[in-house]
């Protein structure tokens, strides 16, 4: 990959820094009780780590290609790697353990911080399990691109199936799977209906967990949200495909009704959430089928565990929502009709969903 060349300007770095400040403050609080003290801040240029601990001169350095390259959840994940360090140092006064012993290794697993001398999860890295079983959803994605209704609608409902049945018979095993996160999409200044809707369907019917989390924009030098993913890495990596694909279709569908008499004049966001609600009365009407066969997802204590370590104090908050308009219901029926498959090229946009692995035939 090709390293980015820009820069941040000195009002815009200045502006990260003080995020940078914020956050370390946020973390302070959630994750050590407010037991450390702040220390001063350095971005600098480094290829060779991302993050460093300076105990004599009580300075947390990160590397500026976090900011640009990396992303703001990658930043706090280093940010909170050497906070860990500074707290065996200076509260635990064990400086010798700080360089990833088992103090060090004790604190990082106590709050869920990655422990790895890199600092950041491993978010890549697919175990060949998981990649065999993506193969296979894959496949049966591929057979939803059927013309014919009912084939393209039973090669959807197959992948679901193999899905839950997947993590059933996982959590029945007892096998603990590697629990990590990943952001999706680009931040967002308002969370709207549509994606909040579309952040339920991944949290009820995905087997991840999700949480809007503030995040900082250097480009543009002011905060934003955006949606974290929870779980296992077959899971973040179907939620990853399934979140952009249902964006994209809902585009598709928006023009589609909007070049229509009916459309003329309708509200995209309006439309798109009844998209998004239509989608997810089709998975509803799925899983009590599946319930019906016997399959029965209960949840994934460790899953719950990982994330409550990441998000300690969460706050949950009550919207408004309209259903009332043409566009939303008009909306809600296309979305109905939708059925998830693999048919979307790929290319070098951020808004194409990766393609799932294409199976060995």
């Amino acid at each position: 990959m090709k390293a980015r060349t820009e820069r941040l300007s000195e009002e815009l770095e200045r502006a990260a820094s003080h995020a940078i400040a914020r956050a370390w403050d946020d973390l302070n609080g959630t994750l050590f009780r407010f037991e450390l003290m702040r220390p001063a801040f350095m971005l600098v240029d480094s290829r060779s780590r991302l993050g460093r601990w300076h105990g004599g001169l009580r300075v947390i350095e990160l590397a500026r290609s976090l900011l640009l390259e990396q992303g703001w959840g990658v930043l706090t994940e280093v940010l909170k790697h050497e906070m860990a360090h500074q707290y065996v140092d200076e509260v635990l006064g064990q400086p010798d353990d700080a360089m990833h012993g088992s103090v060090f290794r004790r604190v990082c697993e106590e709050r869920g911080i990655d422990a790895s001398a890199a600092g950041v999860p491993d978010t890549e890295n697919t175990h060949a399990v998981d990649q065999h079983l993506l193969e296979r959803i894959a496949k049966l994605l591929a057979l939803a691109e059927s013309s014919n209704e009912h084939e393209a609608q039973a090669a959807m409902s197959a992948a679901q199936r193999l899905m839950l049945k997947y993590n059933i018979d996982l959590a029945i095993s007892g096998r603990q799977p590697e629990h990590r996160f990943r952001h999706l999409g680009t931040p967002t200044g308002r969370v709207n209906e549509a994606q909040r809707i579309l952040a339920g369907i991944l949290g009820d019917h995905f087997f991840v967990q999700t949480i809007w989390v503030p995040v900082w924009q250097p480009l543009l030098g002011k905060r934003g949200s955006v949606l974290e993913i929870c779980g296992s890495q077959a899971n973040l990596e179907l939620a990853d495909y399934v979140h952009a694909f249902l964006n994209l279709t809902a585009e598709r569908l928006f023009r589609d009704f909007r070049s229509t008499a009916t459309g003329r004049g309708a509200k995209r966001l309006t439309f798109i959430a009844g998209v998004m609600a239509g989608f997810r009365d089709r998975l509803e009407r799925e899983r009590k089928k599946s319930k019906a066969e016997g399959l029965v997802w209960v949840g994934d204590p460790a899953l719950e565990g990982f994330f409550r370590k990441r998000h300690p104090r969460i706050r949950w908050t009550r919207y408004a929502v309209g259903h009332g308009s043409e566009a939303y219901a008009r909306g809600r029926e296309a979305g109905a009709k939708i059925v998830l498959h693999r048919g979307i090229s790929a290319s070098a946009s951020a808004n194409t969903p990766r393609l799932l692995p294409a199976g060995k035939s």
